[in-house]
């Protein structure tokens, strides 16, 4: 034993015996709840911590932990990568697992870089943190997107694919609509080359309900363009001569480069004469030159031409063009009223549609020409100063009212062709450029006609006989009744006054009825002169005799009676019995047989019923003759 040993062994004081104490027993409790065990503390050295120590070190330890929220977006730092999955640590008690496919677009993420993540979770159903960058990516994108509209923010983007009527345009993860109008100021025909490229953009619109986004390239050159088109236009004087870039071709006219300023050449400022599209005169990018006509500085609008480079055609015209001369051209505009024909480029002549033919009646050019013709006229008038022509066709035939009292004589007979209907009458034409009216009262001798399509009907052929000739109006005068003798003159010696004969009321009127007499004719019987007699009622279709009390031959009206046979001849003398009555018998009985014999044969007037109408008129005059001797 060492002497350390030893001392401490005599350093050690005596143990006194302890007397022994007899306690009584207690009474054990029942039931002892034991300490929560430490399961924590299993393999661990048993280290003790007062309260306060132990809340110290909870709290160093709370605040190394990030405090998160369910849909947020952070920043995290990627700590793994496998070809699988990406780990990322954003500072919470575990780390977040992003699937790889997530992250193509960027193939050089790399251990160490920051990326933003979006907590879709912080525990699933197996405790893990569920983190999206697709996402948070997309939620940032809108932000930066909206953020650039409100500041006007200049960005980039990358062109995808052409779509219709513009391309499709990635900006910040998100697809982006730019239209064909806003890639370039100038119009772009091949958006095809714009594919695969970065651009710098303006965000011009958004749709936050449908997620559109619209952008704008030219918005970034507008401004620049602006001040150069201001420079250009302060530079301008008009009648200028510039060369320009042919940049668009409408309907109207033909846009003009200037150099970085727009000038529009009207489709009537291309040529002297007439074009149907500018196509016909220029092509796309073609170097032309032009003349400045106008412009204005305030709307930035610069009217050019170029027919103005060249001699008005009116200038160079032949000085030996006179009126009488005929010349020859090409019908380039027709309307209703006329047609203008080209006879040399820039130089036109009008063929009013009164010039194209003798004929009266009314007409359209649409009838004579069409556009594209070759014509051949007179020049009619010739104005050097104003530039205007006026032509005639219907001078290179002879005149047909020329000598016309020679071809259609008073009382001649021709057939014409119904052009047309008035109230009045029947406007024909005898050959071109003869033209003749009937008049509604020399159609029928005996019908009374209401309009002249009752008569006859338009492209019809018509007998006429001519009246009248007037030369200074150019109109015949021309009948159609006339043809035949007039049936009055027999009707005269037929319907005498005081004849009796059978008639068919037909219609009622104010103050009498109309009836039906032999051969078509109609007569009138006034309300005074219908036998009243309440036992009868009078009707129209009913079968009466009449008496003639009236015959007007110019009128043609014929007044009537009704009688009864027994009371005419109780009531009448011997001397006031009609006059075909005195007539001797032999010839009294001969005209009754005429008469007779047209009764059975015809029951309306016609112009056969004439010709029968005319011969007992002539046997009547024999009769007469002979009964005189």
């Amino acid at each position: 034993m060492s002497e350390l040993e030893t001392s401490n062994i005599n350093e050690i004081p005596a143990v006194e015996p302890v007397a022994e104490v007899t306690e009584k027993p207690q009474a054990k409790p029942s039931h002892v709840e034991p300490e929560p065990f430490d399961w924590g503390s299993i393999g661990k050295k048993s280290v003790g911590y007062s309260a306060a120590e132990k809340a110290r070190l909870e709290s160093m330890y709370d605040q190394t932990l990030s405090s998160i929220v369910e849909h947020d977006v952070i920043e995290g730092i990627v700590v793994a990568k496998n070809t699988r999955e990406v780990v990322v640590n954003i500072g919470f008690k575990s780390d977040g697992l992003i699937p790889i496919s997530e992250l193509r677009y960027n193939p050089d993420l790399k251990v160490g870089d920051k990326l933003e993540v979006y907590v879709e979770s912080q525990e699933d159903g197996t405790g893990q943190l569920v983190l999206s960058h697709k996402k948070a990516r997309t939620l940032r994108s809108w932000e930066r997107v909206n953020q650039s509209f409100d500041s006007q923010e200049i960005i980039k983007g990358y062109v995808k694919c052409r779509t219709k009527g513009g391309l499709i345009v990635d900006v910040f993860g998100i697809e982006a609509f730019l239209p064909g109008s806003q890639i370039d100021v100038k119009p772009i025909r091949d958006y095809d080359m714009f594919v695969d490229k970065v651009m710098e953009f303006k965000v011009v619109k958004i749709n936050h309900e449908y997620k559109n986004v619209v952008v704008s390239h030219k918005a970034l050159i507008e401004d620049e363009i602006e001040a150069q088109k201001a420079e250009i236009i302060a530079k301008l004087e008009k009648g200028q001569v510039l060369e320009g870039t042919v940049k668009n071709i409408t309907s109207y006219g033909v846009f003009v480069d200037l150099g970085g300023v727009d000038g529009l050449i009207h489709i009537t400022d291309l040529s002297w004469g007439r074009i149907n599209h500018p196509e016909e005169i220029v092509t796309l990018d073609e170097k032309i030159k032009v003349v400045i006509l106008d412009f204005d500085e305030n709307k930035k609008r610069i009217a050019l031409g170029l027919k103005q480079l060249t001699q008005h055609p009116w200038d160079s015209l032949s000085e030996g063009l006179n009126v009488g001369d005929t010349i020859k051209g090409k019908v380039v505009v027709i309307a209703d009223y006329g047609a203008f024909v080209e006879i040399a480029p820039g130089v036109e002549g009008l063929i009013h549609v009164s010039e194209m033919s003798w004929s009266q009646h009314l007409r359209t050019a649409h009838d004579f020409l069409k556009v594209g013709d070759d014509v051949e006229a007179v020049i009619l008038t010739l104005d050097r100063e104003q530039r205007k022509m006026s032509l005639g066709m219907k001078q290179l035939i002879p005149d047909p009212w020329i000598a016309i009292r020679d071809r259609y004589p008073i009382n001649s007979k021709h057939n014409a062709t119904v052009r047309n209907f008035t109230n009045f009458g029947i406007f024909v034409e005898l050959e071109e450029g003869v033209d003749g009216l009937i008049h509604i009262s020399d159609l029928s001798w005996s019908k009374k006609i209401k309009h002249p399509a009752e008569f006859t009907k338009i492209g019809d052929t018509i007998e006429v006989i001519v009246l009248d000739v007037d030369i200074e109006s150019r109109r015949l005068s021309l009948g159609h009744k006339q043809l035949e003798e007039n049936p009055w003159d027999v009707f005269e010696t037929v319907f005498s006054v005081g004849s009796i004969h059978k008639g068919t009321i037909i219609a009622n009127a104010d103050k009498g009825v109309v009836v039906s007499l032999p051969y078509g004719v109609e007569g009138f019987v006034p309300s005074r002169h219908m036998q009243k007699d309440a036992s009868e009622e009078i009707k129209v279709e009913d079968s009466l005799e009449f008496k003639v009390i009236e015959f007007v031959k110019d009128s043609k009206k014929i007044i009537l009676s009704q009688v009864r046979p027994h009371q005419e001849a109780s009531e009448k003398p011997a001397s006031d019995k009609p006059k075909l009555e005195k007539q001797p018998k032999d010839g009294q009985q001969n005209t009754k047989n005429q008469i007779k014999k047209l009764k059975d044969n015809l029951e309306r007037t016609t112009l056969g019923d004439i010709e029968a109408l005319a011969n007992l008129k002539s046997e009547m005059q024999e009769e007469e003759k002979n009964n005189e001797a």
